[in-house]
């Protein structure tokens, strides 16, 4: 099977879903990641500010950074390759990567509306 390793910019706690305003995409990620492990995707997440000798240990990692810089985090590996920067990957990319068929009625995707007043189903 796959192993997906996220390699995360600085973040406050693990997931970086956290405080009294967390990030929407980091919420709807962290989401897609439990999707993803009750799928069976092996997927490793490293935190740069709690984390950072598995960044310096790997070398993709490393040369990433060096080159890009941390601004340029998230970094997502596939079997050590790099395969996003820049951006968390969709649970759609995540099925897809893994070769899993979605069920569309479970997509969290970018959909979620946590914040939404207007819709007194979410969140």
């Amino acid at each position: 099977m796959m192993k997906i390793q996220v390699y995360d910019p600085a973040l406050c706690c693990s997931t970086g879903a956290c405080g009294p305003n967390p990030d929407e995409a980091l919420i709807v990620f962290a989401s897609d990641i439990d999707w993803a492990k009750q799928q069976g995707i092996t997927i490793e997440r490293y935190n740069l500010a709690q984390q950072p000798v598995e960044f310096a240990n790997n070398p993709t990692v490393k040369a990433f950074l060096e080159r890009s810089g941390a601004d340029s985090l998230p970094l997502v590996l596939i079997d050590g390759e790099i395969a996003m920067a820049g951006r968390y990957p969709s649970r759609a990319e995540l099925a897809s990567w893994a070769k899993i068929k979605i069920d569309e009625t479970s997509s969290n995707g970018s959909s979620s509306c946590c914040g939404n007043s207007n819709n007194s189903q979410c969140c």
